[in-house]
């Protein structure tokens, strides 16, 4: 067994255990804020954050540009220019962090957020002071989250887990502190996951570079790292802009097409069909950078070998979604309670999601570790420019509801789910050796 097949083994077993406890404790504390905000503030609160977080997708591609080269730099061993792209990284970072800080507090001003979020329950002025708050602990996390690349480029993919796990258990106790002596309020809320997600990146941060001191950044931007990151980063860039779309639109489509308590019952179905998404990304996530590793010292066969194991992993996780999917009822039964309603065509649809998006990771992995993204990023465009008119066409002409919105995306998602997998086949001689 090779070491990059025992530390994969490693990683993925070490990331059971993280994403286990992170898994818990967001069981734990969905309940917990639903009870506190109450439904329709909820979802208020779930529309929002998602509305914050867009942030993140537009770094221009850095952080995987980023991820590529420097997991190429480190299978050289050239620590320096590792450390150089690093730091030119870091910088870049920075400065759109600033600027998309000053963006957000002026911005926020003209924004009319009663229509964004289709409510009235909260007051206007409370809503912009939320978004601000909630907008400038993810603007911070955007620059110093930049170190979940280099987590990633180094193979050290559970420790994002663990990150993870320690920002959920912190909402938990920060919550369960607060309840007890203020009032529900969302003002709080972006207090309490703000900081929880802050303290978890910058932990992150300090083990990082105690670990690799060779690789602390400096200020410094140098125009041949900043060109080498972007000409990969911007088709990135692209890709997730079509991700924002696909992914994250969905409770800004029910806010407004349907209303914001209806985001409570997809937020709840999503979470338990996420189950099967997040044991698929403990398996696949850390090969990204093995793929750009082995395929960097000429190493097919074992890329090969692997994707054979996950297409049989994956086939093992559809399985489980149709098991979720069967028992979704007394599951949410006994994890929410009976107060909400939930539908089974919401149930079937975001299962159907759940299948999609696995299947689409396994290919992914491979052209993203490899570079070779054209085919992923021409799919992503199409499936960006369907997805928000099938949705509505879906609701307003089908009366699909939730699930309409849901299936917008799987046929956005379908383009991918076929174009990629052609593409590994056809270029399997140069990838894979066969």
């Amino acid at each position: 067994m090779t070491s990059r097949t025992k530390n994969y083994y490693s990683q993925v077993m070490n990331t059971i255990g993280y994403k286990a406890v992170a898994i818990l404790a967001t069981y734990i504390a969905m309940p917990m804020m639903i009870h506190y905000l109450g439904s329709e503030k909820y979802g208020i609160w779930s529309t929002l954050l998602t509305v914050v977080t867009w942030v993140v997708f537009f770094d221009l591609g850095i952080g995987n540009g980023l991820r590529n080269k420097v997991a190429e730099s480190l299978a050289n061993k050239n620590r320096v220019t590792a450390r150089e792209f690093i730091a030119t990284g870091y910088s870049l970072i920075g400065i759109i962090s600033i600027f998309s800080w000053l963006t957000l507090m002026v911005s926020s001003a003209f924004i009319p957020w009663q229509g964004v979020f289709n409510t009235t329950v909260i007051e206007e002025t409370t809503l912009r002071l939320c978004m601000q708050i909630t907008g400038s602990f993810i603007i911070f996390n955007f620059w110093i989250g930049l170190v979940q690349a280099l987590l990633g480029a180094t193979q050290n993919t559970s420790m994002s887990a663990l990150g993870q796990s320690l920002i959920n258990i912190l909402v938990i106790l920060l919550l369960y502190m607060s309840r007890e002596i203020y009032e529900a309020s969302l003002l709080l809320m972006a207090v309490i996951y703000g900081s929880s997600i802050v303290i978890s990146n910058g932990l992150l941060n300090l083990w990082f570079f105690r670990k690799n001191r060779d690789l602390v950044p400096y200020y410094l931007i140098k125009k041949g790292r900043i060109n080498a990151i972007l000409a990969l980063g911007s088709n990135f860039f692209i890709i997730q802009l079509a991700g924002l779309v696909i992914f994250t639109t969905d409770k800004m489509l029910i806010t407004q097409l349907i209303g914001p308590a209806s985001v409570t019952q997809f937020d709840i179905v999503f979470k338990l069909m996420s189950v099967a998404i997040l044991v698929h990304t403990i398996v696949s996530s850390p090969l990204w950078s093995a793929y750009t590793e082995a395929m960097t010292v000429g190493d097919k066969s074992w890329i090969r070998d692997m994707l054979v194991k996950q297409l049989q992993f994956f086939m093992l996780i559809a399985i489980g979604i149709a098991v979720l999917v069967a028992t979704a009822r007394p599951l949410i039964s006994l994890w929410i309670g009976d107060d909400i309603s939930i539908s089974t065509a919401v149930i079937v649809s975001l299962g159907t999601y759940a299948v999609v998006v696995t299947w689409n990771n396994v290919f992914a992995m491979i052209v993203n570790g490899i570079g070779k993204i054209k085919v992923q990023l021409y799919a992503a465009l199409i499936g960006m420019l369907i997805n928000i008119p099938l949705s509505i066409v879906f609701v307003k002409y089908f009366d699909l509801g939730i699930s309409g919105i849901v299936y917008g995306s799987v046929l956005s998602l379908l383009i991918g789910s076929i174009s990629i997998p052609l593409q590994v086949y056809f270029n399997r001689k140069e990838w894979l050796g066969i």
